[in-house]
């Protein structure tokens, strides 16, 4: 392999990479990560619709506050869905409720599979959303540079 191709393969590698970056950049609006049809954006609306029902509704674990469903990211394939999940109150409620969660897991993938008639339903990550925290945070920044000038 000579010099010339490998720096031709380097290149190659760098702009798939450039690609990726994009596709991933998606991820923080909240839009599935792919970029071909809409199949993954309406799944992931429907899965955010039907996780937030279910939570709200059929979850009885003690540990699990006030949760909101901010969003659905799926991957390319389809095979993994991360669930962005918004909770009321400190870190340790935070953190009870986000052990709650994990722990219906199966249970929340099972239903999901029931409800929308998937062949593959999805494997489940819940991670915690702190958009809400950060947002406010900003908007105090904002009001404390409002009365400063």
């Amino acid at each position: 392999m000579t010099v010339e191709s490998q720096k031709e393969g380097i290149l190659g590698l760098l702009t798939i990479d450039a690609r990726l970056l994009t596709v991933n950049s998606r991820l923080s609006t909240g839009v599935a990560m792919t970029v071909h049809g809409h199949r993954a954006e309406r799944l992931a609306d429907r899965i955010r619709a039907e996780v937030a029902e279910i939570i709200s509704g059929e979850l009885k674990d003690p540990r699990i506050g006030f949760a909101t469903v901010t969003k659905v990211d799926l991957s390319l394939d389809l095979h993994q869905a991360r669930i962005s999940v918004s909770v009321l109150g400190d870190a340790a409620e935070q953190q009870k409720s986000l052990q709650g969660l994990v722990s219906a897991r199966g249970y929340v993938r099972h239903e999901l599979g029931v409800r929308l008639g998937l062949r593959r339903t999805p494997e489940l990550a819940f991670v915690l959303d702190h958009a809400a925290e950060e947002n406010a945070r900003v908007e105090e920044l904002l009001e404390k540079l409002k009365k400063e000038s």
